[in-house]
């Protein structure tokens, strides 16, 4: 793990994100020097210098990308965009929930983010899903060299990143080298469904994860009968529970598992394990929808897999970070111990060798990112192999 304040976790998860997302190392020097002692304030003030010294430099990015989209050179302006989205939505996601300016700074992000799929002609296209008299916003990558109908991966978000952060990280690119198309989706609870809609979470992820394939399933691209499912972090609890409880779905990958996370709250109380987001309290009442903490723990109850992925009869990968400071990996046995009915389960504990090894593999998303890609191909019928190499 890359460990530029010393003392503050959040703040070096949040910089590692950037760093997987595409950040370059210089930018990244140019906006963390001056926050060395903001890491050690309280996280009102704190958060609020980081966010001024990101936006400066996404800033500066969207005034270089305007000088060169007046010359005409376009992906360069579009790559410089992407950057700056990426700088955007790291100073938005530390913001507390209802800090002054933090909508505009996420509609900001989502304008910065589009134009520069746009300008550089990325394989990235928006859609939007009907659910419950409204629309989940979802980011399509087409699968390279196929003919007909692809395999797809829907790819779901933990508890505080969204579609365009986990686009960034590669997932998406390195599915469709191998023939997998993908849906990134800001399932509720996260990204647009709850910032722009109020859409909060529920422990039912078979509730709008099942529109989602109906949707997929009506694709003239899509083959019907090899649809997938990854979830990162609170998505390895999502993705089992939409995979349990949702029979068309051909696999299922948790990319950090989450087996129970009402345990991890009640340990959090206890100050067990690191925090992603600072205002943490705040932050999961406003994603699940609670008035007070009382609630809240109420809610809570309910997010577990006990009973549920004993459910799964297809092919299931578990994958976790041997360092995991966040979820025990413990959590991510209880899982593969329990899919007695997958008639193809894995359990994958990526440790210093290969990379990968924190959260999620925040500190190297590289080579753990890989072995999902292949193991999809290889489940859904892609390629782990170029036409050349075979």
């Amino acid at each position: 793990m890359f460990k530029y304040f010393p003392t503050n976790y959040v703040w070096n998860l949040s910089v590692d994100l950037a760093i997987e997302m595409g950040a370059r190392i210089g930018e990244i020097e140019a906006m963390c020097a001056p926050l060395q002692e903001a890491a050690r304030q309280p996280d009102a003030a704190a958060t609020l210098a980081f966010r001024h010294s990101w936006e400066a430099m996404a800033d500066r990015l969207c005034e270089l990308a305007a000088e060169d989209e007046a010359r005409g050179r376009l992906i360069s302006a579009g790559d410089k965009l992407g950057r700056a989205a990426t700088y955007l939505i790291t100073a938005e996601r530390l913001q507390a929930h209802g800090a002054e300016g933090r909508a505009a700074l996420y509609r900001r992000f989502l304008d910065t983010f589009a134009r520069g799929i746009a300008l550089a002609g990325e394989n990235c296209e928006r859609v939007e899903i009907p659910y419950e008299g409204g629309v989940l916003a979802g980011l399509y990558v087409r699968a390279q060299g196929v003919s007909g109908r692809a395999p797809v991966l829907l790819q779901l978000n933990g508890l505080d990143s969204t579609k365009e952060m986990k686009y960034r990280v590669g997932l998406p690119q390195w599915l469709a080298q191998r023939g997998v198309s993908s849906l990134v989706l800001d399932q509720p609870g996260t990204g647009e469904a709850l910032r722009l809609h109020g859409m909060t979470a529920r422990f039912d992820a078979e509730h709008w994860a099942s529109r989602v394939v109906d949707w997929l399933e009506a694709r003239e691209d899509i083959d019907p009968q090899r649809i997938g499912c990854e979830g990162v972090s609170l998505g390895g609890y999502y993705c089992p529970r939409a995979v349990a409880f949702e029979p068309r779905f051909a696999c299922g990958v948790v990319w950090g598992a989450n087996h129970d996370w009402r345990d991890v709250q009640k340990r959090r109380l206890e100050k067990e394990g690191s925090f992603p987001v600072p205002h943490y309290w705040e932050h999961v009442r406003w994603v699940w929808g609670a008035k007070d903490m009382d609630d809240f723990m109420r809610i809570a109850e309910q997010v577990h897999l006990d009973g549920v992925v004993e459910r799964i009869r297809v092919p299931f990968l578990v994958t976790h970070g041997q360092k995991d400071s966040q979820i025990p990996l413990k959590w991510a046995e209880r899982t593969y111990e329990q899919l007695v009915n997958s008639p193809k389960r894995e359990l994958k504990v990526f440790t210093d060798r290969e990379g990968g090894a924190q959260h999620s593999s925040f500190d190297n998303s590289a080579n753990a990112g890989a072995y999902i890609a292949d193991w999809v191909a290889e489940t859904l019928g892609g390629r782990t192999a170029a036409a050349a190499a075979r």
